[in-house]
Parts: structure tokens; C-alpha cells; sequence
């Protein structure tokens, strides 16, 4: 089901809906996600009292209309009587078994819920902020944590049937000491594992999940039902959408059956638990790691992102360049193009290359399209600056400030943001983008209140190559014809700022992609994410560029010695610990595609760079040796 967080009332009525249908089937059990009535990432929403009992009483509602059906479902769990850690009252992130209108499982544990062991504590999970665990719970009764990892039985047509309840964390626990599945399988029979989950979208999650669970279920031998959301749900920062992928895994860990990625259904299998492989159909699972995927992601979570917020138009500054026309070529496929505007907002160092590219991307695309010239307001604003005179009250001096080539290139670009987007997006009655990419956000190349502002980077989460290998897919899998002009894909990144950034010329952006890319990515995706330390002893080594996944011969080319690969590293290790980070904080939320996306998902404090000992040495020794 798709869960909408916060929303608790219409996500119940979604429950019984499909419940209704469910009965009408003829169904035994229904399984809902884990956390279905309140929604998963609520932020400090699960500090309200009022909002924990008004999901209590949604619960209670499900559970009284269980007549005739069993009903799995996640739901906050409440102690009122004790608290957690926090001082608050106590809640369980808790799976509840009802049947004929009461609920099942209290006869082996201490409330008439299952609660979740493992509470993830990375990425944008903050399971241990708000919820007590089993593990607590253990302690706090004095018994082992096995003892409490008990089957819910429950009947089924006279007969006994044992659900091991698991909730989404507790299936990945190839890095915890306590093993769930395993440990409950030991303890008791367990006729079927259900896992419950509400686990966000990211790109070759799928088949590690796949992976994971089918190992765990070989090794146990008794089949499971991963049972997951869809929808989006955010923790302010970050947006996720979340996939669904449920699927059914015989006990062989094969998949029996499996519903479409980004697809709310209702999916009835006839399921014997008793069946081992080679009996059933057995299924191969789509690969998530293909661009196709990143194509579903931002569309699904863009369209559900503009309903959720009750956007229905946005305004988008169109360049000419790749980063604006695959944005506007992603909202028009989830919005009319009637409700979408493109402005093209030139100054005196815009091509005529990039103004006709911007037209002709408007043509294809058939939105709304406007020009909004800027060199005249921008000279405007140099001028004031430069001839507004300052005074010094203490001494009585008069001076006045001169305006760079570096600052009017920024005031450019605010000029085309604070003013000229925001005022169109406000009249126009709808929102601005941001079109920024995860290369550019990752060392600040953007101006903060100019082109790092709007209301969400939808590509804020696509490496540059990425962009471009999503250019081509609109035109050759979504258009069938060049609606993205082939000239935009092939021509020199630039931000068309200054003289020295003349496309027609060859000159742009100072980041080279296809090296930097993945240097950046080193630096933040990495799950032991790399430090100047780390990337100056793999190119010492020679590794370099298979430890970052690069082309072979890049570093070479691009850098003739040792000084200058330095000079380079340390630049954009500065920006990307330094301004980098003041700017990430203030800028959009970012929709997550990856396995860290800016945001809540890459927690970070504003701090001076900083340069390892080890690092210091190393350098000092290859500049010396040069």
C-alpha cells in the first residue's frame, strides 16, 4: 500500500479498503507494511502524545474489523505506563496479528505485539531516537533476547498456523550480533516468516535484499513474505520514495512471487507453506541497477513529491545546458507542460549556441516559454554597489566597494534565482527549481540563493555522468526522438558566468567529470568513505582509479606531476569539508536515488577542513622526491 506519513486516518481507510477486497478474494491473511498507520520517518512527530493515541485508536479500529480475516499490520505500539530513554512514554515500532476482532500473541510475550530487535541507526534511519527495542526490553526483564523472539500462533481455519513477525532491520543482520530470523527459528517452529517493512528506494538495493534474505532463508529453511511500502516520506532534507518490491520466497530462498517496483497493489498468492523447490514457479528478479530505475525513482517521487506539497506548476530557469533540460523533461512527464514555464534568462556572456538550444528544448517539450534578459538589472546592481558610499562612523572616512569579476558572476546568478524565478514562480502560482547535481552540491559550485535555491533538487542525487547517461534515455526509451538536442548532450558544461566560460570556445566548468565524479563520490557514498589520506596512498600505490571506479589512464592524462594532482585534491577536499557544507545546509531538499544522498542521510558539522597527519607526511615526502 502506498503509506502517507502523518496520515493515519487515510491510511487506515486504505487498510480497510483493501481488506474489503481482500474478503471479497476470499483471503486468509493480509499483510500491511511495517509502521502503515502513522507513516515511518515523521521527524519528532512521535513526541505528540495526542498523535501516538490517535494512531492507538486507528489500530484499535483494524483490529475490530479482523472479523473473518487475519490481519498483519505495523502500527506504533504504546506503554503508558513506562518510558524510554528519553524520559517520554514508552513506544514500540511494533507489529500487531489481529483475527475476529482481537489481537493474537500474547500468550508467549509481554504485550499483545511483536516489537522490532535490530533499530538502524544510519543513513536516515534514527530508529533508537524514538523507539525501545528488544534488546531493552530484555534487559529491563532479565531474560535472554532469544527467550522473547517468539512466533505469534494464530488459527486458521481450525488450524494452527506460526508467524514469525519480523520487521524490516530485523532480516538485515548480517552486521549484528543477534540474528532474528535465525534465533526464532531456533527457538520455536515457525511455520512462515513475514517481514514488514517500510525501506526507502535506492539504486541495487533489491538485489542485495534479495541476497540477504534468500541466504537467510536457505539457512533456516522456512519461507517468508517481504512485505513493503510505497509512496514517499521524508525526514525534511532528504526525500525517499519508497519501492514496494514485496515478494515470496519459498523455502529453497527462491522467489515464488514478486509485485512491480512503485506499483500500490493488491497481490493475492496462493501459498503452502509446506512446498519446496521445484513445485512453484520460480521468478527471476529485475536488476535495479539500470538507468531505467533512476528514470522511475525521480518521476514516481516527483509526482508524489508536487501532490504531497500541493504544487501543481513550476517555473524552471532553462540554460541550454544538460542539468536544466533533463529537469525540465522530468517535470513535464509528471505535470502538463501547460503548468510547466522554461525561462531562458541570458546575459552578455550567454552563446547563441545555448539561447537557441534553450528554444528549441522548449519547442520539443511544448511548455510554456519565456526570455527574461538580466544584464541590464545586473549592472544595476553592481552600480549601486559600486558608487553607494560607506561610512565609517567612528572616523568619519568615506569608501567604496568594488565589485570582482568572481562576485559579479554571482550576482548573476542570484539575479536569475531571488528575483527573476521566484517573482515568475509566485505570479505564475507555483514553485522554482533547483537543477544543481550531486557534483556541483558536493564541492559548492553553485551560488547560495542563486541557482543551489528552489523548492527541490530533483537531480541532486545524480553524479554528472549520471545526467547525461539520463539525457540520453529520455530521448532514446521515453521520447523515441531527440527532444534533448544532441548538441546540449555533447557541449562543454558551463555556467556561461564570465568570458572564461564561453562554450563556443571550449571553456566551462573547472570540475572534470569524469574524473571528479568519482573522486567526490569517494568522498561521501563510500560506506568507508575516503579521505585525502586515502586517495593520495591509492594513487601512491597505483590504485587509484579502481578504488574509485574511474577510467584507467584518467589520473595520468590529467595530472603531468605530483604536484598538481595534489594542488587538485586538497582544493576540492577544502570546498567540499568547508563552504561546501555552509551551503548544503541552506540548500533544497534533495530526492534520494543513491545509497547516500545529501541531506539527512549524510549528517554533517560545519567545521574548518581538515588534513591527516599520515596525509601531511606523505605529501611533504612526494613534493620533496619531485
Amino acid at each position: 500500500m502506498e503509506v502517507i506519513p502523518g496520515r493515519p486516518d487515510l491510511n487506515t481507510r486504505t487498510m480497510e479498503q483493501m481488506m474489503g477486497q481482500a474478503k471479497e478474494k476470499g483471503a486468509q491473511i493480509i499483510l500491511f507494511p511495517e509502521l502503515c498507520i502513522p507513516g515511518y520517518l515523521l521527524g519528532d512527530t512521535w513526541e505528540q502524545q495526542a498523535y501516538l493515541r490517535d494512531c492507538e485508536a486507528w489500530g484499535t479500529r483494524i483490529v475490530r474489523e479482523s472479523s473473518g480475516i487475519c490481519v498483519v499490520f505495523g502500527n506504533v505500539g504504546i506503554d503508558w505506563d513506562k518510558t524510554g530513554d528519553d524520559g517520554r512514554v514508552r513506544k514500540y515500532n511494533a507489529c500487531f496479528v489481529a483475527k475476529d476482532g482481537k489481537l493474537w500473541g500474547e500468550d508467549n510475550f509481554p504485550y499483545p505485539f511483536r516489537i522490532k530487535t535490530l533499530h538502524p541507526n544510519y543513513r536516515e534511519f534514527d530508529d533508537s531516537r524514538h523507539f525501545f527495542s528488544l534488546p531493552q526490553l530484555a534487559l529491563e526483564l532479565g531474560k535472554p533476547v532469544e527467550q522473547l523472539l517468539q512466533p505469534v500462533q494464530v488459527t486458521i481455519e481450525g488450524q494452527p498456523v506460526r508467524l514469525g513477525c519480523l520487521l524490516c532491520e530485523d532480516g538485515w543482520s548480517d552486521d549484528y550480533a543477534l540474528k532474528p530470523m535465525a534465533l526464532m527459528s531456533q527457538n520455536s517452529p515457525v511455520d512462515i516468516f513475514i517481514n514488514i517493512s517500510s525501506s526507502p528506494f535506492t539504486l541495487g538495493k533489491n538485489n542485495k535484499r534479495n541476497r540477504v534474505f534468500s541466504q537467510q532463508v536457505k539457512e533456516t529453511g522456512i519461507p517468508l513474505i517481504y512485505l513493503n511500502s510505497t509512496g514517499i516520506q521524508n525526514n525534511g532534507k532528504t526525500v525517499y520514495t519508497f519501492d514496494g518490491f514485496s515478494s515470496v520466497y519459498n523455502p529453497a530462498g527462491e522467489v515464488t512471487a514478486f509485485c512491480p517496483a512503485f506499483s500500490a497493489q493488491l497481490a493475492c498468492v496462493d501459498f503452502d507453506h509446506h512446498v519446496q523447490s521445484g513445485s512453484q514457479n520460480i521468478l527471476s528478479v529485475p536488476d535495479d541497477w539500470d538507468i531505467s530505475n533512476i528514470y522511475q525513482a525521480l518521476t514516481y517521487g516527483l509526482k508524489h513529491f508536487l501532490h504531497a506539497i500541493g504544487m501543481q506548476k513550476v517555473v524552471i530557469g532553462i540554460s541550454g545546458g544538460i542539468d536544466s533540460a533533463v529537469n525540465a523533461c522530468l517535470y513535464t512527464q509528471v505535470l502538463d507542460p501547460a503548468h510547466v514555464m522554461l525561462v531562458n534568462m541570458p546575459s552578455i556572456y550567454n552563446s547563441e549556441t545555448t539561447k537557441d538550444l534553450a528554444g528549441q528544448l522548449g519547442n520539443n517539450l511544448g511548455c510554456l516559454y519565456t526570455i527574461v534578459p538580466i544584464q541590464e538589472a545586473v549592472e544595476y546592481t553592481i552600480q549601486q554597489i559600486n558608487q553607494s558610499p560607506i561610512h565609517n562612523r567612528q572616523s568619519g572616512e568615506i569608501s567604496h566597494l568594488s565589485v570582482s569579476s568572481f562576485v559579479t558572476e554571482n550576482i548573476q546568478a542570484r539575479d536569475r534565482s531571488a528575483r527573476i524565478l521566484a517573482g515568475l514562480a509566485a505570479s505564475f502560482g507555483g514553485g522554482f527549481t533547483c537543477n544543481a547535481n550531486k557534483s556541483e552540491l558536493t564541492v559548492g559550485y553553485s551560488t547560495l540563493y542563486g541557482d543551489q535555491a528552489g523548492f527541490l533538487a530533483a537531480l541532486g542525487d545524480l553524479w554528472k555522468h549520471q545526467v547525461y547517461a539520463l539525457a540520453r534515455y529520455l530521448n532514446e526509451q521515453i521520447y523515441h526522438r531527440e527532444v534533448i538536442p544532441q548538441k546540449m548532450i555533447d557541449l562543454v558544461p558551463s555556467a556561461e558566468l564570465s568570458f572564461d566560460q564561453a562554450v563556443d570556445e571550449g571553456k566551462g566548468d573547472p570540475i572534470q567529470y569524469p574524473y571528479h565524479d568519482y573522486l567526490f563520490r569517494a568522498f561521501m557514498e563510500h560506506w568507508n568513505r575516503a579521505t585525502p589520506e586515502d586517495i593520495l596512498t591509492w594513487y601512491l600505490d597505483g590504485t587509484l582509479e579502481e578504488k574509485i571506479g574511474c577510467r584507467s589512464g584518467l589520473v595520468k592524462n590529467l595530472f603531468p606531476h605530483h604536484k598538481a594532482f595534489i594542488e587538485d585534491l586538497e582544493r576540492w577536499w577544502k570546498l567540499y569539508t568547508g563552504m561546501g557544507v555552509a551551503k548544503r545546509i541552506q540548500a533544497p531538499p534533495i530526492l534520494a536515488v543513491s545509497r547516500r544522498a545529501y541531506g539527512f542521510d549524510h549528517r554533517e558539522a560545519q567545521n574548518a577542513p581538515y588534513f591527516t597527519a599520515k596525509y601531511l607526511e606523505m605529501k611533504k615526502a612526494l613534493i620533496n622526491g619531485q
